[in-house]
């Protein structure tokens, strides 16, 4: 019993200790390909660099993108302050941030809603639908 304790608060005090890190895409200057590829991801400072940006400017010759590891502060200040310059046509610049792994990567797809019910939905209607006759009507 004093083991499991013992192992119990190691484990917590060796979790508290961990520190915060992200991985994020980072490219500079990159034209047509948004860098969103293995070769470009790196990890982040720790507890120093705990966002992701993305920069996508519009110039003469196409579409740019910047990517790199940021602190909040900072990319948020940038973000910001380059709201109003966001504007999808030439010379435009738009700055993001966002705190999870690899989220300055590609846009991920939404998954369509189906109306339909999966086949797990189904079977677990199926092995519910018996419990519910064993309810008191009330």
């Amino acid at each position: 019993m004093r083991l499991l304790i013992f192992a119990t608060l190691f484990g917590v005090f060796l979790d508290a200790g961990d520190a915060l890190q992200i991985q994020c895409y980072q490219c500079e200057e990159m034209k047509h390909n948004d860098c969103s590829t293995p070769e470009y991801i790196v990890n982040c400072t720790v507890n120093v660099q705990d966002m992701c940006q993305k920069e996508v400017l519009v110039k003469p010759d196409g579409i740019h993108y910047r990517k790199s590891c940021a602190s909040s502060g900072a990319c948020l200040i940038a973000s910001s302050g380059y709201q109003q310059f966001c504007t999808g046509r030439l010379n435009s610049v738009c700055i993001s941030c966002c705190n999870t792994p690899l989220c300055n990567g590609p846009r991920r797809k939404r998954p369509t809603p189906s109306a339909a019910p999966s086949s797990l939905q189904r079977h677990l209607l199926l092995l519910l639908l018996p419990l519910l006759t064993l309810l008191p009507l009330t």
